[in-house]
Formats: C-alpha cells, structure tokens, sequence
C-alpha cells in the first residue's frame, strides 16, 4: 500500500516566515502597532490547509494562489484580520458546491469521534416528514447497550414527535428546531402509530448524554440458513480502525461457517476510515493486492506533482494497522443494505467493488459523498496534519480542527460520479410501522434481500405501512458525521 503526500508547503507561497515592518494596524487604543499572520494562528492555520490541500481550491478566488504575494503581504494580514470569528472565516473559504467541510473548535471532538467514542446518550434514531406539511417524527434506529438510552428502556422502533415540549419540524437547512438535539438533556415525547397514523400517547422520556460513551461498529453478525442457503449477516455501523481485528474474526467465523451468500447491512453507516473500507472489500472479494481497489483524486496543483501510481490503493492481505492476516470469502456477489443514511466509506465500499463483485443494492438511493477528508490542527512542523504522535507539538493556543474535503475516490473502472447518490437494485423504504428485529429473518430490508437470494421476490409484498420520508438521523449531529477519513493513506513527506 502506497504512503504518498503531495507536500506543496515547502514550495507554496505561503510558508515562509513573517517578517514584513508594514503590517500597521490600530490596537484598541487606536495606536498602531505591528501585526503579523502570527497574531491570528487559527485565520492563518486554516488559510493554510485550504490552499493547499481543499479539492476546490482553484474554484475559490480566495485561495487562489495568485491572491496574496507572501505571508507578510498586507492585503494577506488585512484577509486574516477581516473575520475574527473562526466558523465564519472557514465556512468564507467553502465552494458552493462542499457539502460535507466541517470544524470543530476542539479538535478531540473530531479524533474521538474517528474513534467511535462521544458525548451521548446511545439513542440512534431517524428523523421522517409525516403529513402533509414541516412536521417530523422520529423512530428509534437502535440503541447502544449500557447508555443512558438503554437504561431507559428505548428501544428500536419507539417513535417521538417532540423533543422539549417542541413539535419537530423541518423547512430547512436553516429553519428547524433540531439544534435541540445538540443539548446535553433533552426530552422526548412519544408517540404510538394506530391505524397507520402517528397518535402521541403522553409519555415522556427524559435522555442525558454522557462523556466518552463508546459504541462497537460491529452490530450484529450471524448466519441465517434460509431456504438451504448460508447467508452471513453483518450490521456495521461505522468504518473505525480500532476494530479492524474484530471485524477480521468476524469474517474468518463466515468463513468457517461456509456462507453460500453475504449481506452487508450499511443503513445507518455515515462513513469513516478508508483503510476499514479496504479491509472490508478485501474480506469480501479477495486478497488481490495486484488489483487496484481505488485511486484518489485531488486539486489540480497536487495532481500535477503526482507520479504514476501514486494516489492509488489495492485490496489488502492484511489488517492495515496490527498486519494480521486477512480472512477473506472470495465472493463473486455481495448484497449490501443501504438507504439515504448511507454515506461515504460505506459508499466507497459499494463502488470499489463494482468493477470485481455484483454488488446487489437493497433499500434506497444513499447520501452520495464521493469525496474523502483528512483531520488538521495547528502543527505547522507536521505539515498541520493531525498525529497523535505529536500532539504536544499543536499549539495550545489554537484547539481547532479542521476537516475539509481533499479529493474524491474513483474504482477500477474510473467511476467516482455518484454525487446524487447509489441508486438500488431492489428499492424499498424503511417502516417506521414495521422496522422489525435487526439481524431477523423477517426485518423486511433483510427480508427482501433474503427473497432476492432464494428467487422468492415476486412472491411477497414489502409494501411500507409508513414509510420513512428520510430527514436527518442522529449520527449527523455527531462530529465526523458523513465521513470518508484518508487517516493512514496520505503520508506528509518532507519533499516531494
């Protein structure tokens, strides 16, 4: 596996030291005094990266690298001095088009989200449009075990409509109340459906979030015989390296077992580390480490310092961070549950192994995040790429971190254009009147793909008794939400 970067910081316009006389600005008291980039590191830091590194960069006139002369440029200062709050001056230096760039003024929230560790209350759930106008219920996806959630007595399928005394509603991005979410108590209240409507029973449930709740990706794994078949069942939830070793003994259990078939149930996966990813693919297909499995693609200026092969990954033979042998299942076809909760690594997964597996899609169109980011803080010494190695090196005065869009991952066959999302198979809407038992032989998403495997589909109805008109869910309240982490793959090299 190849360890690139594309450094363009010892050559880009921007790293050389400040050291201009010029940069006259009035302090407080209206006397002027001498600033430098220095006198505003999270501006500077996050000028730095973008230009760089942001797959739009050239599509941005403020990161052109024609805009500024020098660090020490005055017009250069005046730019980082124009948005003293640092949401604002970051969200100034987006394309129109990014969807998914984020920051977090604390970049812990970000390192331990990649790590399936947060401030929650194990309540994972999706927001649907009901009626005929804004209004918004919410049904219970799963809970995680031993949170406050659980402790409750929550449980999949439990469906609410207010949160605080609230109706929940969504016109908008902008216009919606689900900022209530991001509280750390909040209040539930239920609601029973009756004769396929929605009808609040006047009960409340009152949720706390708790510090460092940690949640295993690997939900669920079995084997279902069903018709004389072997089918292996895997519900992840989340692309995270420090299960890898799980995942693996997972796969070599499958393969133990002698699984005729496999499905991958990704409906409520946001995404996350591409190595996993790898790993995965490589589990289902083959240890194939001649095949290409997807080449990575960047701004334009970082393109041009590539050499053949590089941006490139293959299928793996083993777990990318202990090295463990991989078990793999040689699979030529592979079933994959996804919906519109589905995002990026779960994506990547579905699209690299198109041009090797028949990748049979049950459930909706997904999220379609074809790009792929990578965690910075202020460590100008490593190139502001975040390592744990180093983290006595981020300055203490700056705790930012940044999480833009670097680049999109295409497969073999060069195909990276799924912005409007993978679109199934076999469609069918999750119901909220019947979500069923995950891992069940009758959860109709896993019941549909089941009747596809045995020939069966033409004799079953999978019609919805309410079928979920997908808003939102609570993973994309979480910092990372929707991630594709290139963690592991791009490597800052000290020339190019």
């Amino acid at each position: 596996m190849k360890k690139y970067l594309l450094l363009l910081l010892s050559a880009g316009l921007f790293f050389t030291s400040c050291k201009n006389d010029d940069n006259i600005f009035p302090d407080d008291n209206g006397d002027e005094t001498q600033k430098t980039a220095n006198d505003y590191p999270v501006q500077n830091f996050m000028y730095q990266v973008m230009n760089s590194f942001y797959f739009w960069q050239e599509d941005v006139p403020n990161l052109a690298d024609s805009k500024f002369e020098s660090l020490d440029d005055p017009d250069y200062i005046s730019f980082l001095a124009s948005e003293p709050d640092p949401e604002a001056f970051f969200n100034g230096l987006l394309f129109e088009d990014d969807r998914f760039s984020f920051l977090r003024e604390d970049y812990h929230d970000l390192v331990n989200s990649f790590q399936g560790i947060s401030k929650s209350n194990g309540l994972e759930f999706g927001l649907s449009f009901f009626g005929d106008n804004s209004d918004v219920f919410g049904y219970v996806q799963y809970v995680v075990k031993d949170s406050d959630a659980d402790k409750k007595g929550m449980k999949r399928g439990d469906i609410f409509i207010t949160i605080d005394g609230e109706q929940l509603f969504y016109n908008s991005a902008t216009d919606n109340n689900f900022h209530l979410f991001n509280e750390d108590s909040y209040t539930l209240g239920m609601a029973d459906i009756v004769d396929k409507t929605i009808t609040p029973n006047n009960i409340k449930v009152t949720l706390t979030k708790e510090e460092g709740l940690t949640e295993n990706p690997i939900y669920l794994s079995t084997v279902i015989e069903h018709n004389g078949v072997k089918v292996g069942y895997i519900m992840y939830n989340s692309f995270i390296a420090g299960y890898d070793d799980e995942l693996n003994e997972v796969f070599g259990n499958l393969k133990a077992e002698n699984i005729d078939e496999l499905v991958l149930d990704f409906r409520y996966n946001p995404g996350g580390r591409v190595t996993s990813a790898i790993q995965i693919a490589s589990a289902v297909y083959g240890t194939n480490t001649d095949e290409l499995f997807l080449k990575a693609r960047y701004n334009q200026k970082i393109m041009e310092t590539f050499d053949p092969g590089d941006g490139e990954e293959n299928f793996v033979d083993t777990t990318f961070d202990s090295k463990t042998p991989l078990n793999t299942l040689n699979l030529k076809r592979v079933f994959v549950i996804a919906t519109r909760a589905t995002a990026s690594a779960s994506e990547l997964v579905m699209n690299g192994l198109a041009p090797y597996v028949d990748v049979v899609h049950i459930g909706e169109n997904t999220v379609g995040k074809n790009e792929f980011s990578n965690t910075f803080v202020d460590d100008p010494e490593n190139n502001y790429f975040y390592n744990e190695d180093f983290e006595d090196r981020i300055n203490p005065d700056n705790q930012w971190g940044i999480q833009p869009l670097l680049g999109r991952n295409e497969n073999a066959d060069g195909f990276l254009d799924y912005t409007n999302g993978l679109v199934p198979d076999y469609e069918l809407d999750e119901d909220a009147g019947n979500l069923g038992v995950l891992g069940n032989a009758d959860e109709p998403l896993l019941a549909l793909a089941l009747s596809v495997i045995s020939g069966e589909t033409a004799k079953r109805s999978f019609e919805p008794l309410i079928s979920v008109d997908f808003v939102s869910s609570s993973k994309m309240f979480k910092p990372g939400a929707g991630k594709m982490l290139m963690d592991g793959l791009i490597k800052p090299l000290k020339s190019k």
